[in-house]
């Protein structure tokens, strides 16, 4: 998205009480994607490229497709307009789009195919002879200006410095032309600019311009455009027109229906629990993923940072707990995602510090580091700026994964251990939120968490350290229990706080974290049961304090009192993580009770199903397409990244563990 997409979204959009203006929003539509590019597509049928993070690339910003009598020369485009039905075929990540015109239905295919994308389109049921209108706007390198265009006959080469794209049809393209952009009048205009500008498809100079417009015929009614990106130095100029020829000519219906079969992620059985919800988890988890296999948080839906920070990145908190979360689905389900896990494993220990920790982000496309700002373990000194909770939730992975991880495994034991206070619980350092900083009760969680699973590897001079570290941070989660709110405090103040040392009482959902690395603890420390009143007090608290209940929308808050993206909501939006964090840590607890004979148990089962449910197709917080939004407005509006990575994981691990447990309702 660049500066003229962000200003002409923000003229639309710049008094909406539930959408922020200037942002490119995937909360409509779906992504065709498996590992390589990440191209959405929206129900009006354009495709917009989301891949830079996954391959390093920027592709298509902007397009637009439409038809026109075949016959009728320069005759008006009848846009295809947003609101189309909308699927994936057969569980594939095949998407196809079902357009209704004045001249009958045209039917849509999308599929990424690694750096190529492949739209066909059939028009096969119109009354007359169509022919496809297509604008496509490219951004090689990022760039809007200063790009160029080179006309090969059947396809159309746009590029800057590094980057080269390519459009191709097999059937040709005419009438091409470029896109000039208007001046600052334009900008300026309180009207948001039509795109493409002047509106039709007659053939003119292609300007400096990264946007084609163009006439595809069809043939019987169909045909194909191909999308190639790629660099000159990974592809020359003959090879990638070869390529992008052969895929717009050797794919029509039957052979994208054929690929997609082959391609994606592994197919769920249809006899395990809720196969529909563990499908679309294990899409949106290939999907979201680049070449190293790492994954991003999410689709980078505000390019300018306007409303948050940016969500194509890789975080080690979300990417190992998904890690860890798809490792427990796939050992309960035999998802065979061996290939996944191994990866995993080793990018993390790829990415290592020299201390044992892990930074704040990385790309996706090499692991290289990113743009973050809680990187204080790279700068001089040990500043707060550092989130210990990443490498706890590495570790609690790596302790668990298969392979040869023991050198890792010791540098992190030391990064564990030079994060740890003399009181046994994480020094000051940022939150999971990544919004506050303080010594808080999800970061031990996940130093409890680390250190109970370096316990199980039985390692010789790991287990046993990491024993005696587990039962301090055990014993010191007692300074952060709030007896009169029977909840462990959000966080304790840090040094330099006004209220240092004090509690922060207000319930969090990632305290959540809590039941999970307690039941980790339990498979070799001892849980007294004090401890344990006081963790079924604390899941029970939080679940009913943070719950919110509207006529549209159910679920639960990320803590009392967050004030972020909530435009004129006025109180807390429901995020999608925290509700599923809440059916997780129910579950968890449940089966921790259901070990020791608990009747208490049942009641925690109860609470797990139903918040499940809010998450689960069907439920008010899943969009039809199967994705879960990261929030939430009260009237039912999604809003942020979506798909976000995490509440897939949290929803398939809890399927798989209430599975496991026989709490779960088919």
């Amino acid at each position: 998205m660049h500066l003229r997409d962000a200003l002409n979204d923000y003229k639309r959009y710049r008094g909406d009480r539930t959408r922020f203006p200037g942002e490119r929003r995937t909360t409509t539509g779906r992504f065709a994607g498996d590992g390589g590019r990440l191209v959405h597509v929206e129900t009006d049928g354009s495709v917009r490229d989301f891949s830079y993070p996954l391959v390093g690339l920027a592709g298509i910003a902007r397009s637009r497709f439409g038809v026109r009598p075949a016959d009728a020369g320069d005759a008006d485009v009848t846009w295809f307009e947003a609101g189309a039905t909308q699927r994936y075929r057969d569980g594939t990540a095949l998407i196809a789009t079902d357009h209704e015109t004045a001249y009958g239905r045209v039917a849509q295919y999308d599929l990424a195919l690694d750096d190529v994308h492949v739209t066909h389109f059939d028009a096969s049921a119109a009354d007359r002879s169509l022919e496809i209108v297509a604008c496509v706007g490219f951004a090689p390198d990022g760039r809007d200006t200063r790009v160029g265009q080179l006309h090969h006959g059947d396809v159309v080469e746009v590029y800057h410095a590094e980057e080269t794209d390519y459009l191709a049809s097999a059937t040709g393209v005419e009438a091409v032309r470029g896109v000039a952009f208007g001046g600052f009048e334009e900008l300026l205009d309180r009207t948001p600019a039509e795109y493409p500008r002047g509106g039709s498809a007659t053939p003119d100079a292609h300007p400096l311009s990264g946007d084609v417009v163009c006439v595809v015929p069809t043939d019987a009614g169909t045909a194909t455009l191909a999308t190639l990106l790629t660099t000159r130095a990974n592809r020359p100029r003959e090879a990638a027109l070869d390529a992008v020829r052969t895929a717009a000519r050797d794919h029509d219906r039957a052979s994208l229906e054929r690929v997609a079969d082959r391609r994606g992620p592994p197919t769920v059985a249809s006899d395990l629990p809720h196969p529909d919800a563990l499908a679309a988890d294990l899409r949106v988890l290939s999907l979201l993923s680049g070449r190293t296999g790492l994954r991003v948080a999410g689709p980078d839906f505000d390019p300018y940072y306007a409303h948050s920070g940016g969500y194509g990145y890789s975080w080690f908190r979300d990417d190992s707990e998904i890690s860890r979360f798809l490792l427990e689905a796939d050992r309960r389900f035999d998802l065979g995602l061996d290939d996944w896990h191994a990866r995993s494993a080793a990018v993390y220990r790829e990415t290592q510090l020299d201390d044992g920790t892990w930074p704040h982000r990385v790309w996706p496309f090499d692991a290289t580091l990113a743009p973050g700002w809680a990187n204080a373990r790279l700068e001089a000194g040990d500043g707060v700026d550092y989130q210990a909770d990443q490498t706890g939730s590495v570790a609690a992975f790596l302790a668990d994964a298969d392979g040869d991880n023991r050198g890792s495994l010791e540098r992190a034991l030391d990064g564990l251990d030079s994060g740890l206070a003399a009181d046994g619980r994480p020094v000051t350092c940022q939150n999971a939120w990544e919004d506050m900083s303080g010594r808080f009760a999800h970061t031990a969680a996940t130093f409890l968490e680390a250190y109970s699973a370096l316990v199980a590897t039985g390692v010789d001079g790991i287990a046993d350290r990491a024993a005696d570290r587990a039962e301090r941070v055990y014993d010191a989660l007692d300074d952060l229990w709030m007896e009169d709110r029977g909840v462990y405090a959000l966080r304790e103040y840090g040094e330099g706080h006004e209220r240092a040392g004090d509690l922060d009482g207000r319930c969090d959902s990632a305290t959540l974290a809590l039941a999970s690395a307690h039941r980790a603890y339990a498979r070799k420390g001892d849980l007294d049961e004090r401890r344990l009143d006081r963790l079924v007090s604390h899941v029970e608290t939080v679940v009913a304090e943070l719950r919110r209940d509207t006529d549209a929308v159910a679920g639960l808050v990320r803590y009392e009192g967050d004030e972020w993206r909530r435009r004129e909501q006025e109180r807390e939006k429901i995020w999608t993580v925290s509700t599923a964090w809440g059916a997780h840590a129910a579950a968890s607890l449940a089966a921790l009770l259901a070990d020791r004979g608990d009747g208490r148990a049942d009641r925690l089962a109860a609470t797990a199903r139903d918040l499940l449910a809010l998450v689960l197709p069907g439920g008010p917080l899943c969009l039809d397409s199967g994705y879960l939004p990261e929030q939430v407005f009260d009237d039912g509006t999604p809003d942020s990244a979506t798909p976000l990575g995490w509440p897939h994981a949290l929803r398939l691990a809890t399927v798989a563990l209430m599975d496991d447990y026989g709490i779960l309702e088919r």
